[in-house]
């Protein structure tokens, strides 16, 4: 294969990869007349997993339909089935709407596929209608369809539809009351997996405060296990209480990223310790299943999730997390070359930052900050087939 053809196949291989990607939330964030359906999609954690999923429909409601189902009152874990019934989890786009053969299908939604449903109460019905019409209903409704298409809002083909329906779809089982889950206990969590000794600072320090929080709001732990705290504690107990605080901040991230999050998402990462030109940031890498948080100052590997259940994710990981605005690295002297057989030692070495607050100096090179809601940058979709498509062209042109 010539230098120009392989090229070319990486550009489009990239194209590909890159368009599978898709956030409902920015999708629906240009639409104005569905921004309320948005705010409880996002608020019933519904949005994250909508955008996990390599193909899924969304039956979109506008503002005038939200407020008619708003107005029954119902709690937000009874409002997470109703809109989980609005989740195809499979892919219709107008074209296939007018195209279903036999004129009618039956297809899963989330609200199924949550477990949450009783029998096959969270299949939806999709049949064509006279005039050209597309009427949508519960299976479990009497044969009744309560919905008509109206529009497409958003498609990419085999990836995800948003389509604009009439009215909610109707479902007792989904409207059934749903008990509010139990509270999540995360020093409790921790410290029956191997993490009671973080878990105990965070009390000790009051930083569980802040962790708890923002479970609700979504939240990912990164968790040193018993022995790595134990190994740490002469240098954690020189640090003032303000610096304590921020170290353990440093372990918390104020969103909800699942394993394969990470791995899809590599990049800059805020933490509950971030606050203005004190970023408290890392890095996220992974080298197939090996995913690694590397500081300015060390890298630190995940060996395993305590828990797993949206809005908590709870990793375990093999060191402490050392932020650059308290320890940086720095340069040994430079020792005269003498004759030795000897192997020479590492230049760099890790030092712990002055006791004042400020925060340790940094390369203005490494100044970046996060350009996402989810607190997690990497290098734009876009501007990685920029970069390719140059490339492509340089080859091409030798």
């Amino acid at each position: 294969m010539s230098p120009a053809t392989t090229a070319l196949f990486l550009l489009l291989l990239l194209l590909f990869s890159t368009s599978n990607a898709h956030n409902i939330t920015r999708i629906l964030a240009k639409h104005p007349e569905f921004s309320t359906f948005n705010h409880y999609l996002t608020l019933t954690h519904l949005a994250s997993e909508i955008n996990r999923r390599e193909t899924i429909t969304v039956l979109a409601l506008n503002n005038a339909a939200m407020s008619s189902l708003l107005s029954k009152q119902l709690s937000l874990y009874t409002l997470k089935n109703v809109l989980s019934l609005h989740v195809l989890v499979d892919y219709f786009g107008s074209k296939k709407l007018h195209q279903i053969t036999n004129g009618t299908a039956l297809t899963s939604t989330m609200f199924q596929a949550s477990g949450a449903a009783p029998g096959s109460s969270g299949y939806i019905n999709i049949t064509d209608l006279k005039g050209g019409k597309v009427g949508f209903g519960a299976e479990n409704n009497d044969g009744n369809l309560d919905a008509v298409y109206v529009k497409s809002v958003a498609e990419i083909p085999y990836n995800i539809s948003v389509l604009q329906i009439s009215q909610v779809l109707n479902s007792a089982e989904a409207e059934a009351p749903t008990a509010e889950p139990s509270k999540l206990n995360l020093t409790e969590i921790m410290s029956k997996q191997g993490c009671k000794s973080f878990a105990d600072l965070l009390i000790s320090s009051g930083a569980d405060a802040t962790f708890n929080e923002n479970i609700d709001g979504g939240l990912t732990v990164f968790c040193p296990t018993d022995p790595v705290i134990k190994d740490f504690m002469p240098k954690y107990k020189n640090l003032t209480a303000s610096k304590k605080a921020s170290l353990l901040l440093y372990h918390g991230v104020p969103v909800y990223q699942s394993m394969q999050m990470l791995k899809s998402n590599n990049g800059i990462m805020n933490t509950l310790a971030t606050d203005g030109a004190n970023k408290y940031d890392f890095t996220i890498q992974n080298d197939g299943e090996v995913v690694t948080l590397e500081t300015k100052v060390m890298t630190a590997k995940i060996t395993g999730t305590l828990k797993d259940e949206e809005p908590l994710i709870v990793y375990k990981i093999n060191k402490v997390l050392l932020p650059r605005e308290l320890y940086k690295p720095v340069e040994a002297p430079a020792e005269s070359p003498k004759p030795s057989k000897s192997k020479s030692k590492s230049k760099h070495k890790v030092a712990d930052a002055p006791e004042s607050d400020a925060p340790a100096e940094s390369d203005p090179a490494d100044d970046q900050t996060a350009d996402n809601d989810s607190g997690v940058a990497g290098l734009d979709g876009r501007r990685l087939v920029m970069v390719m498509l140059s490339l492509c062209i340089g080859v091409l042109l030798m």
